[in-house]
């Protein structure tokens, strides 16, 4: 009779915990391991309750002992898999939706979006680059560009780490490098003021936050946000950035300053220190922009500027170094315009061209528009797919100003006109092929041909 009674026991589990398995798929996702944990004890405790009445229970048959047992089991089962699955939801999203975030490209943005956890991301290009008229050392080539690995860690609600790791050009032999490219700890605290610490991108014009290869035209980065703003700039610092407005967002960072050392007359991209045992006597200050008007759906508006000395202990040399830019971007419909300028200034030019044996110049500027349609939804209304043709025109000069006694390169006085196609099958996958031509007030530059691919994940 207690056997009989103890199968009816098990009869009656089995009943209970198929509910509660149809409630554990019906459940909203858990946030947080701890959320889960005490979904999970609320269904223990149920489950003991329950087999404390049924020892009172009258007993059943033993007829259908054996079915009750395989039954058990099978429920069981349901229930731990219900179970796994609430578990392995805190860390894979059901959806990922491609979005950026806090100035972010969107997947480096991933782990904005997890509940807790680890997140991972990336994004990679390749390229083959033919040049139109063979010119000094030229060469056509083929190059694995970047390989990029994003890792993220959501420690709680109000603190998450973020990095960036860059395998560049296939190797790290021969001209290729593996480099972090930021990592930084964010701490929330309100939405008009959260903490950055670490090494930061610098939050300047387009390129420089959000490079990945679907979200720009053409295979090569813009030579304005090159050269002039020299992406991909980043430093050692800490800062703030956040929501003055729902429409206004700024960020703002104290950085470890350029080394005037390796100015030159190809402008400072070479004096970015990239937090290798940075030499931070001198310091930068960093802030930006964006308005996004309401009234004005697509349209953003911002600027930003840097300033500081970077003459890193160069005796009597400041180097007072500043650097502005402003930015306008429209996205309708299938329309996508961009246009940026940029000016810089160096105090001390003179003693510093001197100094690094190369005429810097006290002024450089640059500037560039382009427009791109995705032409695709007007000859078939349903795909999802992309197809933009697309232009852009830019003009920069890294010599615009040059010291008394010291001869100007003409050749630095460049403009370049860039058209070609973006084709996306998906969105996080993109095919380009574009022409540029390059001119120079004095010299002669080689035009070249592109084509490459790209992705993100």
């Amino acid at each position: 009779m207690n056997h009989e009674k103890h199968c009816f026991v098990k009869t009656l589990l089995v009943t209970s915990l198929l509910s509660l398995s149809y409630s554990a798929q019906a459940l909203e996702k858990p946030q947080s391991m701890e959320e889960m944990w005490k979904i999970i004890q609320a269904q223990q405790k149920q489950i003991d309750e329950m087999k404390s009445a049924m020892e009172k229970a009258p007993a059943k048959p033993a007829a259908t002992a054996s079915n009750d047992v395989k039954t058990l089991e099978r429920k069981t089962d349901v229930l731990s898999k219900e179970v796994e699955k609430l578990r392995t939801n805190l860390t894979i999203p059901d959806d990922i939706k491609y979005k950026s975030a806090y100035g972010l490209g969107p997947a480096a943005s991933k782990v904005y979006q997890v509940g807790k956890g680890l997140s991972i991301g990336g994004y990679g290009e390749a390229n083959y680059q033919a040049y139109v008229d063979d010119k000094g050392t030229n060469k056509n080539n083929a190059d694995m560009e970047r390989l990029v690995l994003y890792t993220g860690y959501k420690f709680s609600d109000s603190i998450l780490f973020n990095s960036e790791l860059e395998f560049e050009h296939g190797t790290t032999g021969k001209n290729g490098e593996v480099s972090v490219e930021f990592a930084a700890l964010d701490f929330f605290i309100d939405p008009i003021a959260n903490i950055r610490a670490g090494m930061v991108l610098m939050p300047m014009g387009f390129i420089n936050q959000i490079h990945e290869p679907p979200f720009f035209f053409g295979n090569n980065r813009p030579e304005v946000e090159r050269r002039i703003i020299p992406s991909t700039w980043r430093e050692i610092g800490v800062g703030l950035f956040g929501q003055i407005t729902p429409e206004l967002t700024y960020t703002a960072y104290i950085v470890n300053g350029l080394d005037a050392s390796r100015f030159s007359s190809n402008g400072i991209r070479d004096a970015r220190q990239a937090g290798s045992e940075a030499t931070a006597e001198d310091f930068g200050h960093v802030v930006r922009l964006d308005y996004t008007p309401g009234y004005l759906p697509g349209v953003t508006v911002g600027g930003s500027a840097y300033v500081g000395n970077s003459g890193q202990n160069i005796p009597n040399i400041d180097a007072f170094t500043q650097l502005y830019e402003g930015h306008v971007q429209w996205k309708y419909r299938g329309l996508e315009f961009r246009t940026l300028g940029s000016w810089g200034h160096i105090d001390d030019a003179a003693a510093l061209s001197k100094h690094n044996s190369s005429t810097i110049g006290s002024e450089n500027y640059g500037w560039y528009t382009e427009a791109g349609y995705d032409v695709l939804p007007l000859l078939m209304p349903s795909t999802t797919q992309y197809l933009a043709p697309f232009f852009r025109y830019e003009q920069l000069d890294t010599l615009a100003s040059v010291p008394v006694g010291f001869v100007d390169d003409e050749s630095k006085d460049r403009y370049i006109y860039q058209f070609g196609l973006q084709y996306k099958p998906i969105p996080n996958v993109v095919i380009k092929a574009d022409y540029r031509n390059f001119n120079a007030k004095k010299g002669i530059l080689g035009d070249d041909v592109n084509l490459g691919f790209g992705f993100i994940f």
